[in-house]
């Protein structure tokens, strides 16, 4: 089962549901800030797991919040979801599109193309009065599942130091303006303010239309916009949510050489680290 773009509205997704009943679903939420996914009601596609990006699917052992798990671990999250090699995956969250990039950039560092995402997830959803439920389905089954990690999507604070003043590597940023510029503190403590030298600021907030992403032409001259000189796309922000987003928007209208950067501003604007800023 494969759809025609990695981006399916729901339409799509209910009429490959009703011909294909091995189509995986996953919840992707994670808190925003300040607005927890505790004081949202449980509101579900019908036989959705739950992708536990900021439990199972965080690095736990890292001072950094929403760190890539290993690829041993991603491997045996997945297989107990029942997941196989062959599986199509569908993605979706409950704020619309906010963490369901995420989830799909790990699925891709991790080897795995066969994931799609919801557009609007659970709000158009409901917009289309497809049946929603209240409670995640029990998987019994086991899948066969090989993580295989692709280095060419990741990025980490080495990779960055490198490449930064590369004019081949596009850098992108999808913090607000102000965080960008410096002009408003860091919702986490001990981070400088700024941005790494040569980055375009580009907040992800602008790549959609109320809770859906833009048309792919709309995309696209988002990124053009910018003129960009280099064939490879690095996304960061404040912990790696938002830079999936602008990465999801770049696969979108064509481009492949694409990182996120894992560690993002989290990691860059550490005091102690002192790495080169702008602001």
């Amino acid at each position: 089962m494969s759809f025609k773009s990695a981006l399916i509205c729901p339409d799509e997704l209910q009429k490959a549901l009703g011909q294909n009943e091995d189509i995986i679903l996953l919840d992707c939420t994670i808190d925003k800030v300040g607005q927890s996914i505790k004081d949202m009601k449980l509101e579900l596609l019908p036989n959705s797991q739950f992708f536990d990006i900021e439990g199972k699917l965080s690095d736990d052992s890292s001072k950094l919040p929403h760190t890539l798990v290993s690829e041993k671990i991603f491997e045996e999250e997945m297989q107990v979801l029942g997941i196989d090699q062959d599986s199509t995956v569908v993605l979706y969250d409950r704020w619309g599109v906010y963490s369901s990039p995420r989830a799909w950039w790990m699925f891709r560092v991790m080897g795995f193309k066969h994931v799609f995402i919801l557009n609007g997830g659970v709000l158009a959803w409901k917009k289309n009065n497809y049946p929603l439920v209240g409670s995640y389905i029990e998987n019994e089954k086991t899948g066969n599942f090989k993580a295989q990690f692709q280095e060419n999507h990741y990025a980490d604070k080495d990779y960055v130091l490198k490449h930064y003043r590369d004019p081949d590597v596009n850098i992108f940023d999808a913090r607000s303006r102000g965080r960008f510029n410096g002009l408003v503190p860091e919702p986490r403590k001990g981070l400088h303010g700024g941005h790494i030298p040569h980055a375009k600021n580009l907040p992800f907030e602008e790549l959609f239309n109320d809770i859906v992403y833009k048309s792919t032409d709309d995309l696209k001259l988002k990124f053009d916009h910018f003129k960009s000189t280099g064939t490879e796309y690095v996304f960061s922000c404040g912990s790696g949510i938002t830079a999936s987003i602008l990465a999801f928007a770049c696969h979108l209208t064509g481009h492949e050489h694409i990182r996120v950067y894992d560690g993002s501003w989290s990691e860059w604007g550490r005091e102690e680290l002192n790495l080169p800023t702008e602001k």
